[in-house]
């Protein structure tokens, strides 16, 4: 088994022997030295983004002072959720290795595909009512970003 794998879960059993939340756990690698690992913290936090996948992401950005990590690779217990498999893009990270698949975490109730069908276009029935509004005024913060990014010099 692989090590780092072996840690994802073990830091999933630990989420669970705590009642932080779901059975998931990960691992961020750079280098060969483990640089951040999690678990999901749902329950004891309340906060339904905290996976381990985007705890794990967090606490390496943290201790790295940085938010890419292209040099860093993920190793999660289970194949990340559409918001975690966002944040290791976000992250710049090359490398994901997961153990269970989407539908392992389905068999027992964490079923995404509500979300993918979303994603897709294909859901028959909408969770969230979308609406556009004051796209104008929202653009303010855009254009004082572009114009200061314009004047940096590198």
């Amino acid at each position: 088994m692989n090590e780092f794998m072996k840690i994802a879960i073990e830091e999933a059993f630990e989420g669970m022997k705590n009642n932080h939340g779901g059975p998931f756990g990960a691992v961020i690698v750079k280098d060969g030295k483990i640089i951040a690992r999690a678990h999901n913290e749902v329950i004891s936090t309340n906060d339904p983004t905290a996976h381990a996948e985007m705890n794990a992401i967090r606490k390496a950005c943290r201790i790295l002072g940085r938010f890419d990590l292209s040099d860093c690779e993920i190793y999660s217990s289970c194949e990340p959720c559409p918001m975690c498999f966002a944040a290791i893009h976000w992250a710049k990270i090359k490398k994901l290795y997961y153990g269970a698949t989407r539908e392992d975490a389905a068999d027992i109730d964490f079923d995404d595909q509500y979300i993918y069908d979303v994603i897709r276009g294909n859901a028959s029935e909408l969770q969230v009512d979308v609406v556009q509004i004051d796209r104008d005024k929202s653009l303010e913060p855009f254009h004082e970003w572009k114009f200061k990014m314009d004047r940096v010099q590198y």
